[in-house]
């Protein structure tokens, strides 16, 4: 940087997720079906929360949700595309926020917050713009498309970016992910399944324990960070 530009403060990773790197993405039809699934993750072990703007009624409700589970989850907001939706959420109160694009604008908003930001890309190009506008991490989307093995590729030319996977993201793929050198993982439909089609919450909260579990055992395979 020149001088007398300021220097950049990256907004760290939260305890929550650094002690169970694992975000679950919710999507529904309203927000107020958001709370017994929230419910059932935090049982499971999974207290990083993400609710998509692409789902009615979530600015609306955030606060609420925010004073019913703030003392055991982070919730932040996902599928924010615009600089006005992230100044907005994190208003609403936000813990974190994630984009499916990289937009520097919404990078921007977040870091003056201090808010951790996780922006959306899959080429090289496109991360390390949001790595270098002060995301927390970038999120490798959909990471379906490119597997594990694009984390040792990036960090040959960038060995201090950090990643989250999302988008086709198994249960059973987290921990080859972590032990890969990935943050956290980033999971909506393998790990909520039928939540929010009526279906048995407790086996969502397995589920839950399940992908800790597996992601622990591959921090613990990895060593220290």
């Amino acid at each position: 940087m020149s001088s007398g530009t300021k220097t950049l403060q990256r907004p760290a990773p939260s305890d929550i997720l650094l002690a169970n790197p694992v975000v679950a993405v919710l999507r529904a039809g309203h927000a107020r079906d958001y709370a017994p699934v929230i419910a059932a993750l935090s049982d499971g072990g999974v207290r990083s929360i993400e609710l998509t703007l692409s789902t009615a009624g979530v600015f609306e409700l955030l606060p609420g949700l925010i004073r019913d589970f703030g003392e055991q989850v982070e919730i932040g907001v996902g599928t924010v595309t615009t600089e006005g939706e992230a100044r907005h959420a994190i208003d609403a109160g936000a813990r974190f926020l994630v984009t499916p694009v990289t937009d520097g604008s919404i990078v921007s908003a977040a870091v003056e917050r201090g808010i951790p930001v996780y922006p959306g890309g899959l080429t090289p190009t496109e991360l390390l713009a949001g790595w270098r506008a002060g995301a927390t991490a970038v999120k490798i989307f959909p990471a379906s498309t490119v597997g594990p093995g694009y984390i040792a590729q990036l960090r040959g030319p960038f060995p201090d970016l950090q990643v989250i996977p999302s988008g086709g993201v198994a249960i059973e793929d987290a921990p080859g992910w972590i032990e890969a050198g990935a943050l956290a993982v980033s999971l909506g439909g393998p790990l909520v399944g039928d939540a929010f089609k009526g279906g048995d919450l407790g086996e969502l909260t397995r589920r839950a324990k399940k992908v800790s579990r597996l992601v622990a055992e591959a921090l613990g395979a990895r060593g220290p960070r």
